[in-house]
């Protein structure tokens, strides 16, 4: 089944927005261009509209906090343990959550779910495609896309105040990772071993596992860190024990953006729209996304959902506007620079031939707040509409 898009406001994000016409075939973008002639195509009247690709966003906990579900049935965290990099957000992600409905409302496509902040060593993330299905592993793209670390406030407060364990502060989060970390390098020692000598490996661990595709930098760390110092120790791990890492919130990151972008670590920027709710946030400026772009940082902006619902993902980066960052630069750090972070840009984040046919037509432009999703179509096939 092909489909035929024509004469909307086409903006390509790689390239400047013209009116253009585009040709979907076999769940891929075939054709951008000028008066496109398909026979056996469907023809979508989107004159007037306009035309993005889906929104990606790089950190995520849709379907894990439920929205309406309260607090004793949310699946976030698996605060039970300091160290729990087993555990995968695919066991968890609930496709029937309301909130993934009103996601697609706001555009957003592609999602990156990881788990929350409990634990220093806390999973397995996962990106998804929010598809028309109920079924988890049909709206899957990636399983085990990057191990959640954290650092600062959360697995303090979690285990320091709650549990009466370690960690109880900074000194003692880091020594948890490095203690988890200098394991794993035994593990593979050991796993290398063994083949050296032509012996069956058969102390298997699922934490070790995890571990051995980090170092390997089979997948990234994408670890929690709003505060310079915390930011700055993450890269510190990162660089020991010589794994790729991810940098969320990174709240503080504008402060000491030469350094980040010296060590070339790229950050998932938010939420940057809301009330400073506790100490680690009381910095938080609305010019960071203006900050890093000018550095040349590869950025991108979260919603940090369901602290802000996706479908407001388009306020949020009015307001970065509002404080000085320019409009190509916000509209990548929602579609292109968040696909590179998730290693999909090859797949995702602009309208160019040859990549998955995930297209929002908009009423207006986004950062126009009168503006609206009026349909989603991801790969092709028709997924949303108002």
């Amino acid at each position: 089944m092909s489909l035929l898009l024509k004469g909307a406001t086409v903006y390509p994000i790689t390239s400047r927005p013209e009116k253009l016409d585009v040709l979907v075939e076999n769940q891929k973008i075939k054709k951008i261009g000028k008066n496109i002639r398909a026979s056996n195509a469907e023809v979508l009247d989107v004159s007037g509209k306009f035309l993005f690709p889906g929104f990606v966003d790089a950190h995520s906990h849709l379907g894990l906090f439920e929205e309406g579900a309260g607090h004793y049935y949310q699946d976030g965290n698996e605060a039970t343990d300091p160290l729990t990099p087993d555990v995968k957000v695919i066991d968890a992600f609930n496709p029937q959550d309301p909130a993934i409905e009103r996601s697609l409302s706001g555009g957003v496509v592609t999602v990156m779910i990881v788990p929350g902040s409990a634990n220093p060593v806390g999973g397995q993330g996962a990106i998804f495609k929010l598809r028309k299905t109920k079924v988890v592993d049909e709206m899957l793209v990636k399983d085990s896309a990057g191990l959640k670390m954290a650092t600062g406030e959360n697995p303090k407060r979690v285990y320091g105040e709650m549990s009466k364990k370690m960690p109880g502060t900074r000194l003692g989060t880091a020594a948890v990772i490095r203690g988890y970390l200098t394991k794993v390098r035994s593990y593979m020692a050991k796993k290398e071993q063994a083949k050296e000598e032509e012996k069956p490996f058969t102390e298997i661990d699922p934490k070790m596992e995890i571990g051995e595709k980090l170092l390997k930098k089979e997948i990234p760390a994408r670890i929690h860190a709003h505060r310079l110092d915390d930011i700055l120790t993450a890269i510190r791990l990162s660089e020991e024990f010589d794994f790729n890492i991810v940098v969320e919130h990174a709240t503080e990151s504008y402060k000491i953006a030469d350094y980040i972008k010296s060590k070339g670590v790229p950050v998932v920027i938010g939420p940057i729209f809301g009330f400073r709710t506790k100490l680690e946030l009381k910095d938080m400026s609305y010019e960071s996304p203006r900050i890093l772009s000018e550095k040349g940082i590869l950025a991108a902006m979260m919603c940090d959902h369901p602290v802000i619902p996706h479908e407001h993902t388009n306020v949020q980066l009015g307001t970065a506007l509002r404080y000085g960052a320019k409009e190509e630069d916000l509209l990548k750090m929602v579609t292109i620079n968040p696909a590179k972070i998730l290693g999909l840009d090859d797949r995702l984040g602009s309208i160019e031939e040859g990549k998955d046919a995930d297209l929002v037509v908009w009423s207006g432009h986004p950062f126009d707040l009168s503006s609206y999703v009026e349909r989603v179509i991801i790969e092709g096939e028709a997924t949303y509409s108002r």
